[in-house]
């Protein structure tokens, strides 16, 4: 078998169900507009996924972008067979695809609907969190949603608390004293995502993921764990995000052509 066509199979498993094949995949970004391919696209960020073999679910990739059809090219890089859903220079067509990525409603039992934006809470702290440390205001806000509907007051019987429903050994390790207080929930959350996505090398799946099950889980499963519960946050975290995205007055993203 051509050895490049496993890969190309990963790829295609993210997009028909069916196919049982894993590999990594990257999802690539440029100009606001979002490919997967099986190798780094020149003049896009890409960031790499690996796909396990034996996943529950395979993580969604795309984000919250509803159901598209798309094409799956071909082309040669760097003298090997590479596989992209954005039609780059010297591409020629492999297979047509359909695609449904996540519905915006609803997350799932326990978290309930994805809702709409709340951009009136706490948003000069949420506006000085992301300027300090550099992460999306829309992202650290879909998180804290997600979390605790931006209630400060928030205690969940696991005993994470406020806004960013940080456990106590993280609100301890990122300087929170009080993590009943908004302003240090909030700073103290955007730090610690921040380490996470440096981690994760700036893949906010992984990020969200392991920010729900914790960097074990996603480490000992090697991505986002087969957990009912993470799987739907990851999808809500991301619905969110478009959310805020569009109501912050950002381009939003879309698939490549």
């Amino acid at each position: 078998m051509n050895p490049t066509l496993p890969a190309a199979l990963a790829l295609v498993s993210l997009l028909l169900p069916g196919l049982a094949s894993a590999r990594t995949v990257y999802r690539c970004v440029q100009s606001n507009t979002v490919s997967l391919a099986t190798a780094p696209e020149p003049g896009s960020k890409c960031t790499p996924q690996q796909i396990d073999d034996n996943a529950v679910q395979t993580p969604n990739l795309w984000g919250n972008m509803g159901t598209f059809s798309g094409t799956l090219y071909e082309r040669e890089q760097d003298g090997a067979l590479v596989y992209s859903t954005r039609n780059l220079p010297g591409s020629r067509v492999f297979l047509k695809f359909t695609v449904a990525t996540p519905p915006g409603e609803p997350a799932h039992e326990g978290l309930g609907k994805v809702g709409a934006p709340q951009l009136n809470r706490h948003a000069k702290q949420f506006k000085a969190a992301a300027k300090a440390t550099g992460v999306d205001d829309a992202w650290l806000r879909a998180i804290a949603h997600a979390e605790s509907n931006f209630d400060a007051g928030a205690i969940s019987p696991k005993g994470a608390q406020g806004v960013m429903q940080l456990m106590p050994d993280t609100a301890t390790e990122y300087g929170v004293a009080d993590p009943l207080s908004a302003e240090q929930s909030i700073s103290g959350g955007a730090r610690y995502m921040k380490a996470l996505l440096r981690r994760y090398k700036g893949d906010r799946v992984l990020a969200a993921a392991a920010y729900n099950a914790g960097i074990g889980a996603v480490t000992r499963y090697k991505g986002v764990p087969p957990y009912a519960e993470t799987l739907a946050y990851v999808e809500k975290v991301s619905a969110l995000y478009v959310r805020y995205r569009e109501a912050m007055g950002f381009k939003v993203e879309t698939p490549a052509k």
